[in-house]
């Protein structure tokens, strides 16, 4: 075969290939066998070697996988993954009903969906060609898992028509069959791993996977469910799910129209019946307003759209006997009590424990060692109790009394004023604080350091080689070697990932710190705000608040820990260990105008046409600045629906003036 007859041969078995993809994952109707369309494969995937100069990234090929990636890059969603208000009744969901009706005076129809029990995706397609797919993440930035997708087969890498918008994005939620997950599980068992808790435990593990060869072999599967773009030709989500079939994607038989809340009930009444004959978990019915034109004018309130709800079906309950109660201490030193349960068999899986969450809950359930307890789980992943059956207590079975002193370290406990949780004050000698502390900092989400896990963490703890994350750096392969279970290479490894964690960027490392009620979300505004360590670490309580969705609580906790000597010490080391201290340009938002220069802004309510993140953002780029509080120096307030009466009252009184999401509009017009 020369060049030109492999070129011919090379289009033809991508064309074939991607029309038995289409047919057997989106139709549903294979025209060939599974070993004919491997054969098919195995062929492509052999010339394009040969010729690699007909690469082409949209191939069939490419969901063989086989990319390693050490790290998946982090993305900022050009439309945020807002969150659906939930309902769990009828009642609420008419309510829904009638919150629309008092806005739209015309007849508008529902679209109706299950609701799949899996991981978020948004995948990005330019002129027919995926771009990039990326996770929800916080809402606004997600982890780009671009060449894990492209092995998932019910997902084009290409598309098939030509009638579709040059540049769009479509949602959906990736799953794992139940039958894929039964025999995963099966392999795990017999290899003698831990099996999965569940599908969608299993869907995310294999979606953040660093070898796409092996996340190739899960067979995940993907329905979607929205598109996002600009001017997209189409007048109703209905119509356009319908029109993305045609293009190559895999959309729901399921999803079907609805004239009113009639009709949508009847069709959670039947899924509720019938979710457990599916091959896949839901976890509800998703609601929405069909009509795009309706949904404008519907608009949004800060967390979510008011033209969508997700009615969720009420999770599974079983009963079991409570064997006993043990304690847990976190690395923040809250203490959670565990129920030790009879295994007992829920949604699928088997319980041996159960949150009982804080002494209030223990006290209102009245709940002892010895009891018929019920269990259920919330969201139906984390198992918690729910109840005793008191018709079923054993006579005098004593009443359960919290603890007083750590189980670990023997310290008094203590109990914040307002708080539910008690906790262990001994922050630098209590080991699984310690440990806990340093877990958290390695782990992926933070500063990444491949290596260091949680038994790593212990094997270096129990050597004295650390005592806190700042050790971490001056840990030497010399000292590793002679450790049990590491050796030269896991020694090397560990040293690089170690060195390489020095790339993270800033927002990683603060939100790596572990400062309490500072997860990723709060890190990344305070980075944004401050742009630097040292701002962050100076600013007074009145200027934490200043940043956006920072509160008081969380102001204090940040304030604290940087005035404690001993973090002083720590973040002193890590600045000299070279760690990033400083928010990167790329997440510095670029100044498009002077406009608001030298005026402040409280922003507070909710708004018909953006969220109040929106809005935020719009008065930094025109040269503006955000304050969380009205206070003499405050320029305007910018107040919407269900703005807080307090702040409203205040402006009025310094006289300062109160604006209009519209009058804010035309002054950055």
């Amino acid at each position: 075969m020369n060049r030109e007859q492999a070129e011919k041969r090379i289009r033809e078995l991508r064309q074939q290939l991607d029309e038995h993809n289409y047919r057997y994952y989106v139709l549903s109707a294979p025209s060939i066998s599974d070993y004919e369309f491997d054969h098919l494969l195995e062929e492509l995937v052999k010339l394009e070697k040969e010729y690699p100069g007909f690469y082409d990234p949209a191939s069939p090929s490419q969901r063989v996988g086989g990319f390693v990636s050490k790290e998946f890059a982090q993305v900022k969603h050009d439309y945020p993954f807002l969150s659906l208000g939930n309902t769990y009744s009828e009642t609420e969901l008419n309510e829904f009903d009638g919150r629309i009706r008092k806005i739209i005076d015309v007849a508008f129809e529902y679209a109706c969906e299950l609701k799949y029990d899996g991981v978020a995706i948004g995948v990005v397609y330019h002129k027919g060609v995926m771009q990039k797919a990326v996770t929800r993440g916080d809402g606004l930035v997600g982890d780009d898992v671009t060449v894990n997708v492209k092995t998932i087969k019910s997902i084009p890498i290409k598309l098939r028509e030509t009638a579709y918008p040059e540049h769009f994005e479509i949602r959906g939620e990736i799953i794992m069959p139940e039958k894929v997950f039964h025999k995963i599980n099966a392999e795990r068992i017999e290899a003698g791993e831990e099996p999965f808790a569940n599908p969608r435990n299993a869907t995310s593990g294999t979606l953040k996977m660093q070898d796409s060869s092996v996340v190739a072999k899960r067979n995940l599967d993907c329905f979607m469910y929205a598109l996002y773009g600009e001017d997209l030709p189409f007048k109703t989500h209905y119509e356009s799910l319908r029109k993305a079939r045609e293009w190559g994607f895999k959309v729901s038989d399921h999803m079907v129209k609805c004239s009113g809340m009639k009709e949508v009930m009847e069709y959670i009444n039947e899924w509720e019946k019938g979710r457990d004959k599916l091959p896949f978990d839901i976890d509800g019915v998703v609601v929405k307003v069909n009509s795009y034109e309706t949904q404008r004018e519907l608009g949004f309130t800060a967390k979510s759209p008011r033209w969508a709800i997700a009615y969720k079906y009420k999770p599974e309950s079983a009963a079991t006997r409570l064997l006993s109660i043990s304690y847990q201490v976190g690395r923040t030193g809250a203490i959670t009590p565990v129920a030790n349960l009879d295994p007992v068999l829920l949604a699928g899986t088997v319980v041996k424990r159960a949150s009982l969450h804080n002494a209030d809950i223990i006290e209102k359930l009245d709940v002892r060692a010895g009891d018929t307890v019920f269990v259920e789980k919330g969201g139906e992943i984390i198992p918690k109790i729910t109840g005793v059956d008191l018709s079923k207590r054993p006579s005098h079975l004593p009443v359960t009394r919290y603890i007083l002193n750590c189980p670990e370290c023997g310290t008094v406990l203590v109990r914040r004023e307002g708080e539910a949780s008690h906790y262990c004050p001994n922050e630098q000698g209590c080991a699984p604080q310690i440990k806990g502390k340093i877990e958290h900092f390695a782990s992926r989400k933070a500063m990444n350091i491949e290596g260091l896990g949680k038994e790593t963490v212990e094997l270096l703890y129990e050597n004295r080689l650390i005592r806190n994350i700042a050790d971490i750096y001056d840990l030497k392969a010399e000292q590793l070697e002679s450790l049990e279970r590491m050796g030269k290479k896991s020694a090397a490894n560990l040293i690089e990932g170690i060195s390489l964690s020095r790339q993270v960027p800033f927002e990683r490392v603060l939100y790596a710190l572990g400062i309490r009620y500072t997860g990723e979300t709060v890190a990344k505004k305070l980075a944004l705000h401050f742009k630097n360590m040292e701002s962050v670490a100076s600013a007074g309580q009145e200027e934490l608040t200043a940043a956006e969705e920072i509160g008081e609580t969380i102001a204090a906790s940040v304030f604290n820990f940087f005035r404690d000597k001993k973090n002083q010490e720590i973040i002193e080391r890590l600045r000299k260990a070279g760690l990033c201290f400083t928010l990167g340009k790329d997440l510095i938002s670029p100044k498009i105008s002077t406009k608001l220069a030298g005026l402040s802004f409280v922003v507070s309510g909710v708004f018909d046409h953006h969220s109040r993140d929106e809005i935020k953002r719009m008065i930094e780029v025109n040269g503006g600045k955000n304050v969380s509080s009205v206070s003499a120096k405050t320029s305007y307030l910018v107040a919407g629906e269900d703005s807080g009466p307090s702040k409203i009252e205040k402006a009025k009184e310094l006289k300062i003036p109160v604006i209009s999401e519209q009058e804010f509009m035309d002054m950055v017009k």
